[in-house]
């Protein structure tokens, strides 16, 4: 999946983390086992020289199997003395040796050069960490997301539940190659709870997804400018980008070219990508250009969010309590 780097380096500092501290409790118990049993420690040193032994047998011919099996009994037999030593302290072979927390790749996050389950769930943790980070991403999920808001507009509650059901089968059915969506419609409408829903559905997917306002998305791009850094190419390939309240952000040229090379480029490479707007298409198209507006109108599904602001009619229902 194409999580951004900062997932990546997040999830991999991670698993570093883990494999030290395992090896680190270890490192300090079995030192303190030699500490008090120093019988221990030259056994082990007898059992690295007879291991040693069994390969110069080997390249040293003659009779190898007859040498070979003297040097196996040996080793059981040190190995054998070896436990028997820790028990009498009270200790386990497990108690002096790493205690991975994922026994499978030793904390590497490989095993036979294939990621393990453990580094994906980590990612997926990150991803899920990052995007939430000031976000009410716990509460913006499909199941609260209320058609009776709309009650009073029947037209308005109508569209509103055909742009729920969308979303919900667009969650379900999301792969790296979705199609794009563009969410129209005044402010308070919801577009920004139905996004992060479907950023829910796909985070638990795997998938890596980038969220943010286009404004943020633009002070960043400006700095990109001047520093050494390629946030653009992380908006470009994440799995999933979601560019909310397009318009809003402080007009300029640069960042505006540079939006529009990253949708571009999603979009030649057949990634989605959800944007929100409360700009019509005419305004879009005098804000950045008839080339940008075409990319929108042609290549996204259109998804049209009407009624009235929600965060309005809750404001005036808690003055209502209140009164």
């Amino acid at each position: 999946m194409g999580y951004d780097r900062k997932v990546n380096a997040s999830a991999q500092a991670e698993l570093e983390r883990r494999q030290q501290a395992a090896e680190a409790e270890a490192a300090v118990n079995l030192e303190h086992f030699y500490q008090v049993c120093p019988q221990a420690r030259e056994i082990k040193y007898q059992m690295a020289s007879n291991a040693a032994c069994a390969g110069k047998a080997v390249l040293m011919g003659g009779n190898v199997r007859e040498e070979l099996e003297k040097l196996k009994a040996k080793g059981l037999e040190l190995n054998q003395k070896y436990q028997d030593l820790l028990t009498e302290h009270g200790l386990t072979l497990q108690s002096v040796t790493p205690r991975y927390t994922c026994p499978e790749c030793r904390d590497t996050g490989f095993v036979d050069g294939k990621m393990c389950q453990c580094f994906k769930q980590l990612r997926r943790a990150e991803a899920y960490r990052q995007l939430s980070a000031g976000l009410p991403l716990e509460k913006c999920i499909f199941e609260n997301f209320s058609l009776e808001k709309y009650a009073g507009d029947s037209r308005a509650q109508a569209q509103m539940a055909k742009v729920l059901e969308t979303c919900r089968v667009y969650a379900q059915r999301f792969r790296s190659d979705s199609p794009s969506l563009l969410f129209h419609g005044g402010t308070g409408l919801g577009k920004t709870h139905l996004s992060l829903a479907i950023a829910n559905h796909a985070i638990e997917k795997g998938f890596g997804v980038i969220y943010g306002s286009a404004q943020n998305f633009s002070v960043i791009l400006e700095r990109e400018r001047f520093e050494q850094e390629n946030s653009a190419e992380d908006l470009s390939s994440c799995d999933l980008l979601i560019l909310d309240d397009l318009g809003a952000e402080f007009p300029s040229n640069y960042a505006s070219a540079a939006l529009y090379d990253v949708i571009n480029t999603r979009m030649l490479g057949n990634r989605p990508t959800i944007i929100s707007t409360n700009c019509s298409m005419q305004e879009l198209e005098g804000r950045y250009g008839q080339r940008f507006a075409s990319r929108l109108a042609g290549a996204y599904g259109k998804l049209e969010f009407i009624g009235q602001d929600i965060r309005v009619q809750n404001q005036r229902k808690r003055a209502g309590r209140q009164n």
